[in-house]
C-alpha cells in the first residue's frame, strides 16, 4: 500500500524487510494467502487493512497457531499522499522492528 522506497529506507538501516510491491509473485496474492507467505518466510506483515488482517490473525490465535505478527497502521497518521509519511513511516517502523525479538512467532500486534 506504501512506496517502495520505505522498505529501502529500512534495508540500508539493516531491517530483514521486503514490499509487496517489489514482488511480482506476491502481488496478486490475496490476505490469506499473502499472511500465509508472511508465515512460511518468518515475517511480520505491516498493513493499513487492519480489519481483514486481524480477523486472518484472530484464525490462527484460536488455532493455538502462533504467527510472527501485525504491525498495523494508521493512514489517518500515515496518510499515502502527505510527504512526510515516508520518513516518519521508517523511523517508527525501525523503532518497531528494532523492538522485536528477531524471528520468533510471538503473534505479536503492534500499532502506529
Amino acid at each position: 500500500m506504501y512506496p517502495y522506497g520505505i522498505a529501502e529506507q529500512l534495508q540500508s538501516k539493516g531491517q530483514d524487510v521486503h514490499a509487496v510491491t517489489a514482488r511480482p509473485e506476491l502481488r496478486a496474492l490475496g490476505d490469506a494467502e499473502l499472511f500465509a507467505c508472511a508465515q512460511e518466510e518468518r515475517r511480520a506483515v505491516v498493513t493499513e487493512n487492519i480489519a481483514d488482517f486481524c480477523r486472518i490473525a484472530d484464525e490462527q490465535d484460536r488455532s493455538d497457531r502462533a504467527h510472527y505478527g501485525l504491525v498495523l497502521l494508521d493512514p489517518a497518521r500515515y496518510p499515502r499522499g502527505e510527504t512526510r509519511t515516508i520518513g516518519r513511516m521508517v523511523k517508527a517502523l525501525d523503532r518497531v522492528l528494532g523492538e522485536r525479538s528477531g524471528d520468533q512467532a510471538d503473534s505479536r500486534r503492534d500499532w502506529l
